[in-house]
């Protein structure tokens, strides 16, 4: 027995069909065709947002690397300004350094030159009293006058000075006195 359908289960199936796909392209296609174009656009916008954000994360670095850049050449700017300082400040300390020890170089020279003349005026003044000591001694009278000792000692010491006395004149005043031996 072949199978062969019969007529009203065919109409039937084929207005069942109909029905069903009638209800399938008007109610589930665009509920479907609704989520699809949701599922797009929510895909699309993610990608713009993602694209968005990547932008917006490029331009962050481009920001980022620029003010990296300008903190390194501020910081290369402030250490170069530290070297220019450190070597004007070392300059300076120098200079007063030097100022410090060519004042105290010359306030020593002003005491030494000081100190030397204070000698010399005692010196001369010890050399006055013994020369006339001694010559008081060789001569046999005293000198002790003190204007006559002090001419003759000034006298001397400038003839000492200008190079007018020379020792065997100097010795031969002294022989002059009497003594041969040359002691005193």
């Amino acid at each position: 027995m072949p199978l062969i359908p019969h007529i009203p289960e065919l109409i039937f199936t084929l207005v069942v069909f109909v029905i069903l796909w009638v209800v399938v392209a008007k109610k589930v296609v665009p509920a479907l065709e609704k989520a699809y174009a949701e599922r797009t656009a929510a895909i699309e916008g993610g990608m713009d947002k993602a694209e968005a954000a990547q932008r917006e994360a490029e331009a962050a670095l481009a920001e980022y690397k620029a003010q990296l850049a300008e903190a390194r050449d501020e910081a290369a700017r402030i250490r170069e300004e530290a070297k220019e300082q450190g070597a004007a400040i070392v300059a300076e300390m120098r200079g007063q350094a030097q100022a410090e020890a060519n004042r105290i170089t010359e306030s020593a020279h002003k005491q030494i030159e000081a100190e030397r003349q204070q000698a010399v005026v005692s010196l001369r003044s010890e050399v006055g009293r013994i020369s006339t000591d001694l010559a008081s001694r060789i001569v046999g009278e005293s000198l002790h006058e003190e204007t006559r000792q002090k001419g003759i000692v000034d006298r001397f010491l400038a003839e000492l000075e200008a190079g007018e006395v020379r020792p065997e004149v100097v010795g031969q005043g002294a022989t002059r006195g009497g003594s041969t031996d040359g002691a005193f």
